[in-house]
């Protein structure tokens, strides 16, 4: 089959079918005699699985562990779980810290009066230790040899 066959086949898009290719994820496919990529049973297969792991966010690096194992017949099962469970530490790390900024924003916005007042604890807490920018100055002249700036925060 060719690169669209095989993207449709494999729910792997044909640009990232030649991706997988250029980093060495996959073999390169063979090449019919009129240049075109081809794509058996295996390949979609092997397609599959990685659009599965990437499901399951696994790294290109994880994912390339986990082909060599299952290309391994002898593999230990061990080597596998081992990549599993530390994919799932650190998918709970990553879950703990967005439930910590979801807290967080919950926090702000239930302080937030979210009316017409300029006041907001939500910009307030971005602005914390950000450099805020100072609003262009404006010129006006007081008397004709005084010039007082308009607008900019001293």
């Amino acid at each position: 089959m060719n690169i669209g066959e095989a993207a449709k086949a494999s729910g792997v898009s044909a640009k990232m079918i030649r991706h997988y290719e250029g980093i060495g994820l996959i073999q390169p496919a063979d090449r019919a005699e009129s240049g075109y990529r081809v794509y058996s049973a295996s390949d979609v297969s092997t397609l599959r699985f990685i659009r599965r792991a990437r499901d399951l966010n696994f790294s290109m690096e994880k994912i390339g562990q986990l082909l060599a194992l299952w290309r391994d017949r002898g593999r230990a099962s061990a080597d596998v779980k081992r990549i599993a469970l530390e994919h799932v530490e650190m998918l709970e790390a990553r879950m703990r810290e967005l439930e910590e900024m979801a807290g967080t924003l919950r926090h702000l916005a239930r302080n937030c009066h979210g009316d017409g007042r300029p006041d907001c604890p939500i910009i307030g807490s971005l602005a914390d230790g950000a450099v805020a920018a100072e609003p262009k100055a404006q010129t006006r002249r007081s008397s004709p040899n005084a010039i007082t700036k308009v607008g900019g925060i001293r």
